[in-house]
């Protein structure tokens, strides 16, 4: 993930939410880092859903995991996708909905 990126993310959360550019990048870098780790390791994370109730998940995108992998997307600003362990299933939230990394 590029700069370029974060910074995208950062607007895309800014508007989404209608707080200030500075909180949506506090809030963008921390899916950054979130990103960089779940490419080393599991990550236990918490997450608002659409329907507002509350999820947590067991999310990585280590290769050991996910097996054949047929096609990829360009990365969208809008959410984070993940391996959630728990379903064995890809799963993905809006940005400004991260509650939590433990």
């Amino acid at each position: 993930m590029d700069k370029s990126h974060l910074f995208k993310q950062a607007w895309v959360i800014a508007k989404a939410t209608g707080k200030s550019f500075r909180i949506a990048l506090v809030k963008a870098w921390s899916i950054y880092k979130l990103k960089k780790e779940m490419l080393k390791r599991k990550v236990k994370i918490a997450y608002e859903k659409k329907d507002g109730s509350l999820r947590y998940a067991m999310a990585t995108m280590q290769t050991k995991f996910l097996g054949d992998i047929k096609g990829l997307r360009a990365p969208n600003p809008k959410v984070v996708t993940y391996y959630d362990l728990d379903s064995m299933a890809f799963r993905c939230f809006k940005a400004e909905n991260l509650i939590q990394v433990y």
